[in-house]
């Protein structure tokens, strides 16, 4: 080999050499994101290995502990996630009288689902309040429809199509069971019964993009659940933030508004571990899917 060939061939190992470090710091730079959201772990693994890229009845565990004990102890479990290959686009315009908001839904058939349509693109940004009426009660929730239009805009949609009506909430947790205290509701599928292992995986059969996610999770937050390594996943699962702990989850999720009205009956569902049933079934053995032996069930949503 000639001298200009050796010098040659050093410079495209040499080129070769930072193209890797670029790609090397890209990937870092890609996970070290990742690692700022909370992510959702647990059943998602058994299901990946079994339905090849569907995670479900996932659990959120906070990545900045680094310790596997304290991830687990605060661990509120999530919607179904869809294949990674879906790209939800944001909203195309940020909420105001001069740009009208157009919201985007993509359909996703990878994950367990009950489809009744797709919500149109144009939400109605008069919208204030939403009326969870339980059979324990009434729960009135003000909206951030301004932070959050096409989130508002998916659960009017599916409360008109009466999605939600008579349907069980799957989970209740209690700090002593996982840390955090919080309801959960919007699987058209679980049983609730303490039983099922796929409940939690349940969907509306679309997903749609994060908005309002700079919000902790304190007491009264209703925010849209969903893998949080995974964005741009919320579909019609939702949970209630029942306890100021729950700031440890951080943000990163779809904050819908605050509860106004039920507060105090929300948090007498379950005064402890005791007054739930911890489903031995559950994909994630750590309760992501514990109820409430006294059910809580849905029996209709309405906006005004």
């Amino acid at each position: 080999m000639s001298g200009d060939d050796r010098q040659n061939e050093e410079d495209r190992q040499k080129e070769l050499a930072r193209e890797h470090k670029e790609r090397q710091a890209k990937r870092a730079a890609e996970q070290s994101a990742k690692s700022r959201r909370n992510t959702f772990i647990g059943a998602a693994v058994a299901v990946v290995v079994v339905a090849g890229g569907i995670f479900a009845a996932t659990t959120l565990v906070n990545n900045d502990s680094g310790e596997a004990a304290a991830q687990s102890s605060a661990s509120p479990s999530a919607s179904a996630s869809p294949s990674a290959s879906a790209s939800i686009p944001v909203p195309s315009t940020s909420p105001s009288k001069a740009a009208p908001v157009s919201c985007t839904y993509k359909r996703e058939t990878s994950v367990p689902n009950k489809f009744v349509g797709l919500p149109g693109k144009k939400p109605n940004m008069k919208l204030k309040k939403m009326t969870i009426e339980l059979n324990r009660g009434t729960v009135v929730v003000d909206l951030m429809t301004d932070m959050a239009p096409c989130t508002v805009n998916s659960l009017n949609f599916l409360a008109k199509k009466k999605f939600y009506d008579n349907m069980k909430c799957h989970r209740l947790v209690t700090p002593d069971v996982s840390g955090v205290h919080m309801l959960q509701c919007g699987d058209p599928l679980a049983k609730a019964d303490g039983k099922n292992p796929t409940d939690g995986q349940g969907t509306a059969g679309y997903v749609y993009a994060d908005e309002n996610f700079e919000i902790p999770l304190g007491k009264g937050v209703v925010f849209m659940t969903q893998p949080g390594d995974a964005a741009g996943q919320n579909n019609s699962q939702f949970a209630i933030s029942l306890s100021d702990e729950n700031v440890q989850i951080g943000d990163g999720y779809s904050v819908v508004g605050m509860v106004s009205e039920g507060m105090d009956m929300l948090v007498g569902l379950a005064s402890s571990g005791k007054d739930l049933i911890v489903n031995e079934a559950d994909i994630t053995g750590d309760g992501g899917t514990t109820v409430p032996k006294n059910p809580v069930i849905i029996k209709r949503i309405t906006f005004s």
